[in-house]
């Protein structure tokens, strides 16, 4: 069966209709998402948006800034993990966490963030020595990271609150009950799979071993207190009439979170928001923006512009070590000299 599936997944990746359905559901969410926005925000009033934001608390906005500020931590964790998991345990912490809070920030915001992070990354780690299938790794782990955590929270959360994710697809309840129970096998039985022996995905040297038991263990872990931490920033920001509970709250999220990826569109716009209106249709519209334009600015906007300037610093002091060093032969013979071997030679602090 598992060939047969290989041979299937090949035959789609050679004919590009993968690459050619994402750009339809892409195009499909987006779509459905611009309709409901348009039938949702008639008639809402921009100056009570306004004034729900400022009638917010300090205290909820330090709070639910707290909360985003943790959820950025436990991302560092994602690089963490997959640059020990492929074996290049000499790449420190401080660079590990650069490089998932810049490359997360930067690609939620650009969109694309396979690419947008990827390339980030790939600056980051490539003064470490790390090469382009190395960083390609790491983002494949540190999305199976996120997608595992995403798994177990929507699982957990929709069996026990099914009229959740109702709001949202629309489905009956004893369907999403359903739905929720078999992520929760297909996720213990993925656990069982990589426990009994070591399992290999991918060919020559694009090979990744997946993470054993315990391991994916703690990789689901991570993702749900990363989803967590968000979901509770969320939690804080949003109305607090009537109190759907944090549960609710946090399915909805978090499933307005996937369908915005699904769209590729930058930060989700437009679709996350869509699926927050429809998935919390009991609280005031208003009051609701509020919370959401008050969690982009912190969750978005605030750490693209703080990794903007971090990448800018460590730049501008690559570049002066870079001209501090002596000049090299440049004749035909000359050694070539990569960037990260001149750094590295300097004592690079991982900056």
């Amino acid at each position: 069966m598992l060939e047969a599936i290989r041979r299937a997944m090949a035959f789609l990746r050679q004919k590009q209709i993968l690459h050619r359905l994402g750009v339809v559901i892409s195009i499909a969410v987006i779509g459905i998402a611009c309709y409901v926005l348009y039938h949702m925000l008639r008639g809402i009033d921009t100056h009570e948006v306004l004034e729900a934001i400022k009638s917010t608390e300090p205290r909820q906005i330090a709070l639910a800034g707290l909360f985003v500020a943790a959820g950025y931590f436990t991302l560092t964790f994602y690089d963490l993990f997959a640059v020990r998991a492929i074996g290049h345990a000499h790449v420190p912490y401080r660079v590990n966490a650069l490089a998932a809070f810049t490359s997360y920030s930067i690609g939620h915001n650009v969109g694309a963030s396979v690419f947008t992070g990827g390339a980030v990354r790939y600056r980051i780690y490539s003064a470490w020595g790390l090469n382009a299938i190395d960083v390609a790794k790491i983002c494949f782990l540190a999305g199976l990271t996120f997608w595992l955590g995403n798994a177990a929270v929507l699982g957990l959360g929709i069996a026990y609150h099914p009229e959740a994710a109702a709001n949202i697809d629309q489905l009956p309840p004893w369907l999403n009950r359903t739905l929720a129970f078999g992520i929760i096998i297909a996720l213990v039985a993925y656990v069982v799979w990589v426990w009994t022996q070591p399992r290999v995905v991918g060919r020559g040297p694009w090979t990744v071993t997946l993470p054993g038991g315990p391991l994916t263990l703690l990789q689901i872990a991570i993702g749900i207190v990363d989803l967590g931490f968000c979901a509770l920033a969320m939690y804080v920001l949003v109305p607090d009439e009537p109190n759907l509970g944090f549960v609710v709250v946090a399915v909805i999220f978090v499933s307005a979170t996937l369908l915005g990826f699904a769209s590729h569109s930058p930060g989700g716009l437009g679709v996350f928001d869509a699926a927050m209106l429809v998935g919390l249709w009991q609280m005031d519209r208003e009051d609701l923006l509020g919370g959401m334009l008050l969690f982009r600015l912190l969750y978005y906007i605030a750490p693209f512009v703080i990794s903007v300037i971090l990448l800018t610093f460590r730049e501008v002091i690559v570049g002066a070590r870079l001209k501090r060093l002596p000049q090299t032969d440049s004749g035909p013979h000359a050694e070539p000299h990569h960037e990260a071997v001149l750094v590295r030679k300097r004592g690079d602090s991982g900056v």
